[in-house]
Parts: C-alpha cells; structure tokens; sequence
C-alpha cells in the first residue's frame, strides 16, 4: 500500500471522559508507509484547568497551556493534514473519538479511515500477551523518552507501525482498515469507498435490493461500523443479504431512542423480507405464569417459545433474562411467594425462604392453594401496571446544536421531532410543535421503558 498516506497520532488529554474532558497537545506524523513525510504538533488550551494527576503524567502544567491555542484555531490545520490520510494511532478510539467530539462541537464531521495498532500487533505477534505502548516499545527495542508527551508517543507508534509493516502487515493492515471486508466479495454496485463514506453516527439503515425495494431495515450507534460488519461476516446468511444488496439509505437519529423507534416503526410499515426471515426479538425472554399440577400459580423467567406450551401465559417481556429474573426476585420478597414456585427451583419439601420465614409455605402445602394465588395474581398485576403518564424524553440531537424529543401521551409513543437545544426545552407548547407523528405500539412502550430504566435518556419533562 505505497500510495497510500497515514496520519499517525497521539493526544494528550484533561482525562478519559469524552463528555467532559479536553484535548491539551496533539502530535500528528505523515507517513507514506516508508518513511515519515511531515510531523506537526502544539499544545492546546482546553478552556478549562489541568488537574495534578495530568500534569504529574504528561508534565503539560497550566501555565504551559495558558499562551497556546484553542482546538478551533488549529482544526483547520488537522483537517488539511489528515485529508485522505488513514488515521492511526495505539488504540485508535480514544484519539479517533475525541478529535472527532472537538470537531462535532464546531460543527463539523471529521471522518477518515482508521487503523489501530493495538489490533495490528496482535494480528501480527499473536505470542506477545501485552500490547500496550510500553511493553511493545520494549519488545521491539524501541526507545520512547518522551513517554505520555503527544510527540514522542506519536514517534514510538510510527517505529512500531514501521516494524509492524516489516513483519508482513500489509494485508493486516487492509483487513483492519477495511474491517475484514475483501473487496471481491462486495456486490457490483457496493464499492468499498462507499462504506466508507458512510456516517459514523446514530441511525436507521435501509438496505435496497435491484428493484430498490427495502430488503432489511437495522438501527446502530455507528451506521458506518454496523454494516461494515454485514459485508464482513462470512457466514450464508449475511452472504446472501450481501449479494442482494444494491444501494444503502439511512436515516440520523441522533439519539439511540429515536433510533430504535423509527426502526421499529419501519419494519412494521415496510416489512423487508429479511427482517421477516430473522424475526430478530427486541424482548426475547419473559416472565410466565401458569397453573402447577397442585394448583398453585406459578411463575417463571425464560427465552419465549415459538409455541407458548398449553396453560402458559406472558406477563412481561424483557430484553435480557437477567432482567426477568430480577424482577421475579422482587416480587418473591415483595409478595413473599414461595420459591419452589417460582423459577426453576422446584424442590421437595421447605424452600429457604419458608425456613427464614419468608414464604407462608406453598412449598410444602402449609398455605393453601387459595390464599397463595390470590398473592401471586397480585403480584402478577403489580408488574403489568402500565404508567398511564404524560411526558417528553429530551435526548441527543444529530448535531450539538439540537435536542431530540420523543412525545408520550397516556403511557403510549404519539411522536418524535427535533428542537434547537437553546431554545424552549422546557417549553411543552415549543416542543409539542415539534413532534411528527407516530403510531404507538405496545413494542414502542416497551422500548421506552427500558431506556428509561437503563437511564439512557438526557431528561424526561412531564407536561
């Protein structure tokens, strides 16, 4: 790969925080692949001050950063020096990420190719059990006085880089930059390039067939990264979609919540057939209730079956099993229900909790089936209360500058929309105004109640 250039880089930063910390030195070295071309690095004011740890590792203190300039004044610079460069660096996502934070917070999408070293010499020195920057600079005998200075880490990646190439990397390379992908195995309307100019963002995806009929609708954090990875995996399915497809759209969300519910709300609407094929649950797994053979309600957490088996009956559905079952723990302690009737665990004689006093003793037929169901069927409809609530999920925007927000009226998803984050979020009237409508669905609910209760969302306005 002799015409290709790389930008290897390393940033010195306030922390590891991408939401809260700053860039304060850059150090970037072109490369050709032989040799080093150009090297460029400064210092930058981060607008904020320097805590001891920082200084103590990297030795930039404040009165070094106070005379040297803000991100923006050299972004322009960084652009011009990395264009149609593959951005490299020792484990690439920690500088890959917070250049391009610095650049989104002006207002622009900075995007290249990447290549991680880390990767690469794992690929290439599979023996060695420590990749990290040290150890390796001490394997291949590299010397890096300037440890934890942007420049002199940057200098160490390119020895590395350099004796990594030597070492047979060039095909490593393709495959990591190319995240796997062989080029012959692309369709003819697919070219690498065009995977490659696809955003690094949050979204829905439509994959077109010739027809330009929609075959598969998906949502990801990072567009470009997930379909990378349908062209990647080798396996007869994602051949096969592979070979169909003939033209990619996507659709910014900006936030993962709009992003799931727009996906959701498509396949519904467009029904691919690939989605029909794979029938991918959101919710896979489920709290049951059914009768035992002594007639007492029992409940249990497991994967759904494509045949609910005769007398069974879903309480709730959950994305993951741990979640089920922790809820089944709840209402064990909350109901004081009887452990060998709940779960797997049925066991002969006492359970623990009738030993501590917990179960009133379903487990060994000391409280009779009449009074435990009624404890049970109330335990049951303590967990599908639905919350009949009226409220706005305010979450990320497709750029800084916007929020995004996710109208719920009477518990059920009515519609999505966009707002200027300086504008009126806490105006209900504002953002009514802003919302598209959407039909709600009992997927959607469910959608939003677990990114509630994973905490993902920004803040919730109740109106």
């Amino acid at each position: 790969p002799m015409a290709r250039k790389y930008a290897i880089i390393d940033i010195e930063t306030t922390g590891g925080l991408l939401k809260r910390d700053k860039i304060i030195e850059i150090a970037i070295v072109i490369h050709d692949g032989g040799q080093i071309i150009e090297r460029f690095e400064t210092l930058l004011n981060p607008g904020r001050s320097v805590s001891r740890q920082i200084s103590m590792l990297t030795g930039i203190t404040n009165e070094m950063l106070v005379d040297a300039p803000p991100f923006y004044e050299v972004a322009r610079q960084i652009v011009e020096k990395t264009e149609g460069c593959v951005f490299v660096a020792h484990n690439v996502r920690f500088d890959y990420t917070f250049i391009k934070r610095a650049f989104e917070s002006l207002g622009y999408n900075y995007s290249r190719k990447q290549l991680c070293t880390v990767r690469l010499s794992r690929m290439i020195t599979p023996q060695l059990r420590r990749h990290g920057l040290g150890p390796l600079c001490h394997y291949h005998g590299i010397d890096n006085s300037a440890r934890h200075r942007a420049m002199g880490d940057a200098l160490a990646t390119v020895q590395l880089f350099e004796k990594l190439i030597n070492l047979g990397g060039v095909d490593a390379i393709d495959e990591i930059i190319n995240y796997g992908i062989k080029a012959s195995r692309l369709p003819a309307s697919i070219s690498l390039e065009k995977l490659h100019s696809l955003p690094e963002a949050c979204g829905v995806y439509y994959l077109h067939n010739e027809d330009n009929e929609v075959i598969y609708v998906g949502k990801s954090i990072n567009i470009k990264k997930r379909i990378m990875q349908h062209f990647a995996e080798n396996t007869a399915k994602a051949n096969k979609l592979a070979q169909r497809v003939h033209d990619i759209t996507y659709e910014l969300t900006g936030s993962e919540l709009v992003a799931l519910l727009l996906e959701e709300h498509e396949i519904k609407r467009l029904q691919p057939d690939v989605n029909r094929q794979l029938r991918r649950k959101l919710f896979p797994f489920a709290l049951y209730h059914f009768i035992d053979e002594d007639g007492y309600v029992h409940i249990l957490a497991e994967k759904i079956k494509k045949n609910t088996p005769a007398g069974y009956q879903i309480i709730k559905e959950y994305p993951k099993l741990a979640y089920a079952r922790g809820h089944l723990e709840g209402l064990i302690e909350e109901f004081q229900l009887c452990q060998h009737r709940c779960g797997n665990k049925t066991g002969v004689g006492h359970c623990f909790n009738f030993k501590i006093g917990q179960c009133h003793g379903a487990c060994n037929g000391s409280e009779h089936s009449v009074q435990y169901n009624s404890r049970a069927l109330e335990a049951i409809a303590y967990l599908q209360r639905t919350v009949k609530d009226d409220f706005f999920i305010i979450d990320a925007g497709r750029e800084q500058t916007e929020k995004s927000v996710v109208m719920i009226e009477k518990g059920q998803v009515t519609g999505y929309g966009y707002v200027d984050s300086d504008a009126g979020v806490n105006n209900a009237a504002y953002l009514r105004d802003s919302i598209k409508e959407m039909q709600g669905s009992r997927d959607a609910q469910r959608i939003v109640h677990w990114y509630i209760k994973e905490k993902k969302m920004e803040k919730i306005l109740r109106f």
